[in-house]
Parts: structure tokens; sequence; C-alpha cells
């Protein structure tokens, strides 16, 4: 079959592999319909997350017709169209009956690596590094999707590929950051990032009610989607984002922040993230922080702080003592993906919301590696890609 793989650096390419097989009486072997490349996958596509072996089969975001099934699979059969959340959930461990499927104890292979890091194991992913367990990702013409009864979600027929795709990943992670934002009808919630998961943000929020919804970015593509989706927009590049926001909320700042940026975050006039680059480059630093370090200092005490972007790694200068005196919440993690794809799937087929707005290109999978340079170069309008094996 074909797959992107890894092999270095901005080093995608598109090759012959082994097709997948059955390794386990829970798995199932998906035929792959759509998928996608991951604001995420940049993270890996410029070095910055570490665990990466040439030769890794790329993508998190992908969905399929069932092949086949182990002999314990009771709940899929061949032929069912299913979406695959990007964390892999054993469905049996105490995380997973608590709903925090994104920390899984079960399904990370490699473990022991992972508790070497953060201390504790989190899930496994899908095509994420060995740190998350090494598992081939879903920019494929098939992937073996283990723990598929517990994870696999059925899309009814009368759903589009375009429409459910992204309950893999970026729609309920947008969901998820509103979410624990805890959001009252008062409420005003910035957002730094218009890139997919900042659209879905956007969009989650005014559904669960904010009061006015700002997002902030500098590619004009970006931020008239997130206009088209109900915010207000600052580009940073022409105006202070402190400034802008204080006049939007009477000098109080917004109630709650999310931060859809992560680890790569981007600022033309800061002393701060000229910093972080130095810092990166003499690898004393792996995570640009400018995007946590503004919306501490923005938001209004006694507010929330929601971080659905990746972070790699280590970061310094954060600002412990204005988020302790001012009293801010901090949620973040991985996407519990399957916590919340039946409501966000009633809300697709209600027509609340058609997710296919992000999508801004369509490929093949042989032009997959070429499309990762210009998602990550933001050419060409880019926002959503989404490749048909």
């Amino acid at each position: 079959m074909r797959a992107l793989r890894w092999h270095g650096r901005e080093d995608i390419r598109c090759d012959t592999v082994p097709d997948p097989i059955i390794e386990h009486s829970r798995d199932a072997i998906i035929k792959v319909s759509s998928c996608a490349i991951c604001g995420s996958d940049l993270h890996l596509y410029d070095g910055f997350v570490p665990g990466m072996r040439s030769g890794d089969i790329m993508g998190h975001e992908f969905m399929g017709e069932v092949m086949e099934v182990g002999a314990e699979n009771k709940r899929l059969k061949v032929g069912d169209r299913v979406v695959v959340p990007f964390t892999i959930i054993c469905g049996e461990c105490d995380q997973c009956r608590r709903g925090n499927y994104s920390v899984c104890e079960q399904t990370n292979r490699n473990k022991k690596l992972a508790e070497t890091v953060f201390g504790h194991t989190t899930a496994g992913l899908f095509g994420y590094t060995h740190l998350t367990g090494g598992y081939p990702g879903g920019q494929a013409d098939f992937v073996r999707v283990p723990y598929a009864d517990a994870s696999c979600v059925k899309v009814p027929s009368d759903l589009t590929d375009d429409q459910v795709l992204f309950l893999g990943d970026i729609f309920p992670t947008g969901w998820q950051a509103a979410v624990y934002c805890d959001i009252e009808p008062t409420d005003t919630v910035a957002i730094w990032g218009a890139g997919p998961v900042g659209q879905f943000a956007v969009r989650s929020a005014i559904l669960l009610g904010a009061r006015q919804v700002v997002c902030i970015d500098h590619v004009p593509e970006r931020l008239a989607m997130a206009r088209a989706g109900g915010a207000i927009t600052i580009d940073f590049d022409e105006e202070s984002v402190l400034e802008r926001l204080n006049d939007l909320t009477a000098g109080k700042g917004p109630d709650k922040c999310i931060d859809a940026v992560g680890l790569e975050a981007h600022a033309s006039r800061s002393i701060d993230s000229l910093y972080d680059r130095a810092k990166q480059a003499m690898m004393l630093e792996s995570d640009r922080a400018h995007v946590l370090r503004e919306m501490i200092y923005v938001c209004r005490p006694a507010g929330i702080i929601s971080i659905p972007g990746v972070y790699g790694g280590l970061v310094d200068k954060i600002p412990l003592g204005a988020l302790m005196n001012k009293g801010l919440t901090v949620r973040s993690g991985q996407t519990h993906v399957n916590r919340w794809t039946d409501d966000l799937m009633r809300r697709i087929e209600e027509r609340q919301i058609d997710p296919s707005f992000v999508i801004t290109h369509r490929v093949s999978l042989e032009e997959g590696p070429m499309m990762y340079k210009v998602f990550r170069e933001k050419q060409d309008g880019c926002i959503k890609v989404v490749m048909s094996p």
C-alpha cells in the first residue's frame, strides 16, 4: 500500500509499504477513504516533537471502511463506515471509565518511555511519535486500528466524509477547548490562532453561548474564515492585542482565553518571541510560549485559560506570579475525543454546524508531501488539507 512516511525534518515521502494485518483480536483493518494533515503534524514535520523514527507513517485524522475485524471485535463488521479518533482507547481502564480517554492507561505500548518523560503514561496516538506508542498513522491506504471495538465511531449513511472526518480530531478538540472554559452568556472568549482548531473553537464558543468571541491571528484568509464564523478578529501584525482586547471588554480583559496555537507561536513585535527563537535555535528550549504568556497577562482575574494547542517539551519565563495572583484556572490536555462524538454527531445531523467549511484544499495521497509545505507556509490560502487515498 501507499503511505506518507517521515524521513526527517521537512522530509515526508509517499512510499510503498506492506499492508497492515490483524495483530490482536480486538483490531480492525480500515480502508481509508479520507484523511487530513493536522497542525500537530507540522510539529513533527518541523522536528520540534521528539520520538520520531525514519519511516514512521504519519497522520492521525482519518476515516474509512472496515475491511477486516479481529475475533473478539463484536461491535464492528466488515463494511461499516467509521471515523477513527486519534486517541487509541481501551475503554476498560480507570481513566477510560472516567471519560479521560486521552490518558488511557493501557494503549501506549511504550509506556515506560512515556513514564520517563511525563511521569505517567498517556494514551497511544496514531502517527505521533514513539512517546505515544509509535503506532502507524492514517495517511495511508489502509490502517490497523487497535482496540477498534472501543474507539471507532460509526457514521450514518446520509452524512458525507467531509461532514464527519473532523470528528476524529479538530472538531472535538475545538469543542473541548470551549467546554473547558465553562462559558457563560456574559463572557468574552478570546482565541489565539485561527487555524483549523481555532476555527472550531470559534464556532464552539458561539454554540455554547458566549456574548462575544475574539480571534487573534495574522493570516488574512484565516481571519476572514473566523469572521464568517461569527468572531471579531485581531490582526496582531497591525494592532496591539492588549489594547484591542481592553477596548472590547471595557478594560476588564477577556473572561476566557484559548490557546489554539501551541509550541510554534509567532509574534511580530514581541521581545519574548525573539527570546524563544534564540533559545530554541540553541536547543535550550523546545517550545515557543509567547501565546501562553500573553494569555496569562491579558486574561481577566478569576478567568479560565484553556490549552488545546500542543506542547512537546520545556519552556521558561512563564509568569506564574501573574497566574497565581490573578486566580486563573488552567485546563489543558489532548482531546478526550470519544467523550464528545455522540453530541457533535447529533449537532452535525441537526445542521447546527457543517464541519466541511474548514476545507480549502483536496489532493491525492501522492500530493501529500508537497501539501505539508504549502500548509506550513500558509500558501495559497491553505487552512485545511484533505487527502483521498
